[in-house]
């Protein structure tokens, strides 16, 4: 399978960006998107060039750092697939495909595909935990939680923090993000003492940061690699409006 990829290419978040074209010969529609670039990488080091950089890490859709924008889409647009766990069987022959990097305010580009995502760690670190001591390690059925609140809480926690929700938003809003981690808290008896501090704290953090606020685009729930819902971004008002009451 042949294709060509136009790729995002920019040495640094002050230097001008601009997409540059490569050809791909010899996909196999067995590759893995990122195991295709590293075939491109491969060609463009025996040249002597500047390889595309480009994030990974478990290449198993666990961690979300491959974050690409394809084809105007984040990860790609499979249902529920990180770029890592994308095949290039849904690819045709003769295919031109787009691959640009995260572009938000919130996070600088540091080369080619790759960005600084620290904004989100900003965001946790601003009250995402919980800070009690707790000594020794509880009893697991010391605090018994009901199985639809744990389920809610085990669906929010499904979050990987990997921006698609950033990158898909015209807003560039982290309120998908930010209200996994709220709600994932708010339901257990360990997240109760600093819910109002954490809510404030957390998004104060993200308008800080540049992130825009939700006006129900839907897109970040259909970018999600993990199927986060946007419920979780009601959760999040809610607990914001008793925070301030």
């Amino acid at each position: 399978m042949k294709l060509t990829l136009h790729v995002w290419r920019q040495n640094g978040p002050d230097e001008e960006g601009r997409l540059e074209t490569y050809d791909a010969p010899a996909v196999s529609p067995d590759q893995s998107f990122l195991e295709m670039l590293d075939d491109i990488n491969e060609v463009l080091v025996t040249e002597g060039k500047d390889t595309i950089a480009f994030d990974h890490d478990c290449r198993e859709g666990i961690c979300g750092m491959c974050s690409q924008v394809i084809d105007g889409v984040p990860h790609g647009g499979m249902d529920r697939t990180t770029v890592c766990q994308l095949h290039m069987r849904v690819f045709n022959d003769g295919d031109e495909v787009f691959i640009e990097p995260w572009k938000a305010k919130a996070f600088p580009i540091v080369k080619d595909l790759v960005v600084d995502r620290g904004a989100l760690d900003t965001i946790i670190q601003a009250g995402g935990y919980t800070s009690c001591h707790t000594g020794g390690v509880a009893d697991g059925n010391a605090l018994p939680i009901g199985n639809p609140t744990a389920e809610y809480a085990m669906d929010a926690a499904e979050c990987i923090g990997c921006g698609a929700c950033v990158a898909s938003c015209p807003n560039s809003s982290a309120m998908l993000f930010t209200g996994a981690k709220v709600a994932q808290l708010a339901v257990l008896p360990q997240g109760e003492v600093e819910a109002k501090r954490r809510v404030n704290m957390m998004l104060e953090a993200g308008k800080e940061l540049g992130l825009g606020n939700c006006t129900n685009h839907y897109e970040c729930q259909a970018s999600c690699p993990k199927g986060v819902d946007v419920k979780f971004i009601a959760k999040l008002n809610r607990e914001y409006i008793k925070a301030l009451l």
